[in-house]
């Protein structure tokens, strides 16, 4: 036993979550700590009654402790590399690490691989780290150095994109850059035999929606002779199936002008030929206010986290009903409507209600076609539901 671990000690009966291995210990349930410990340090926890419990990172924020492990094992480099594997066998099994028709997909999905603060991206022979805590940021080398055993020659670079998620990042010295191979800051990556340029330096998140991949299949699925429109678009994901669908024209809508350009970029990636693609740049909730009635007969919602915590649940609630009551109001008899909520605060029952009471104030007849969630390499820890962020109904408007 490693006795510069510090210990600390829960509270009396705060220890029923990680008997059911919920991997968050929250501020409230800490009694004490045998010394001062430091924002990013492992540490183990004990009951009251001083039985260990788990190991994992420190933080400074209302999650004290994010479990890594429920054992008195080393965080070296081993339990990293058998982390890392293991993570990569499932994408493995799922046909993603050797698809030529897909090559980006999510290998580190944080609590859903058992690695809370992690998130690895794989955009081709490129891989996309974010730490959104200390102590992940931390471990980067013994991270990079796992990665580079399991991939090999695969991997041209490892990318660091951990400023924006890290609360603390000037303080602690993060800078988002290289961390092992030759730079770079973008790359063309397949998806289901679609091309999209991913710029993982100056992107959202790590440059590339991957977790909305057989969302944006489905949409492409229900596009063909339709008219849509595609809110929130970014990328244009959503815009480029609807067109290969068979799309009549599509309207991509960003309040970025840069997202517009990098839609309308991903939509030439595809067809140099030019479709009834029009971008524009402008408020989603002003087009959809502004625009026509019967102009549209597909309408995809996909806004960011309208609430990142849950004191910003009662206003991300009425902002998916607003938006979601003007789409119902201007959508065409019979048109469908893909509606979505990545916020991770928000759970699917309260977003199904914020959808219903949008429909009732429209006065629209809705039915429910599909009922949508992330797909499997952004996997679920059954002990850690809070995972499950993506929520997401397909709609017929009568």
């Amino acid at each position: 036993m490693n006795k510069d671990i510090p210990r600390i000690y829960l509270k009396k009966n705060k220890e029923e979550s990680l008997k059911r291995f919920h991997p968050w210990i929250f501020t409230g349930a800490i009694a004490r700590s045998d010394r001062p410990v430091n924002d990013g340090e492992i540490a183990d926890i004990y009951t009251s009654d001083g039985q260990f419990i788990a190991r994992g990172h420190c933080g400074a924020g209302s999650i004290a402790v994010r479990v890594l492990t429920f054992c008195q094992e080393s965080l070296d480099l081993s339990w990293w590399k058998r982390r890392i594997l293991t993570a990569y066998t499932l994408r493995e099994q799922l046909g993603l690490t050797k698809n030529p028709d897909t090559d980006c997909y999510r290998l580190i999905h944080g609590e859903g691989d058992g690695l809370p603060g992690l998130v690895i991206d794989i955009y081709g022979r490129y891989a996309v780290v974010q730490a959104h805590s200390t102590g992940i940021y931390d471990a980067l080398p013994l991270i990079t150095e796992a990665l580079v055993s399991c991939y090999g020659e695969r991997l041209i670079a490892i990318y660091n994109k951990s400023e924006g998620t890290l609360p603390h990042a000037l303080e602690i010295g993060c800078q988002d850059g290289c961390l092992w191979g030759v730079p770079a800051h973008s790359s063309v990556v397949f998806e289901n035999g679609l091309r999209f340029e991913v710029n993982w330096r100056e992107g959202q998140k790590t440059g590339f929606f991957i977790d909305q991949r057989e969302n944006r299949s489905l949409v492409g699925h229900y596009a063909s002779g339709r008219d849509v429109l595609n809110t929130f678009c970014y990328t244009g994901g959503f815009s480029v199936y609807a067109l290969r669908g068979g799309a009549r024209s599509v309207t991509s809508v960003d309040s970025s002008g840069k997202a517009i350009e990098l839609a309308e970029h991903n939509v030439r990636l595809n067809f140099p030929e030019g479709v009834s693609h029009q971008g524009i740049a402008t408020d989603a909730f002003d087009y959809l206010r502004a625009m026509n009635e019967d102009q549209f007969d597909l309408i995809i919602l996909d806004p960011p986290a309208f609430a990142k915590h849950h004191r910003a649940t009662a206003n991300a609630l009425n902002g998916y009903k607003r938006i979601n009551a003007q789409a119902f109001r201007k959508i065409r008899k019979g048109g469908i409507l893909f509606t979505f909520s990545c916020s991770q605060a928000i759970n699917r029952e309260q977003f199904r209600n914020a959808v219903f009471s949008a429909a009732a104030i429209s006065g629209r007849n809705v039915r429910i076609l599909h009922q949508l969630t992330q797909p499997a390499d952004h996997p679920v820890n059954i002990y850690h539901p809070e995972g499950e962020y993506l929520k997401g109904l397909v709609l017929y408007v009568e």
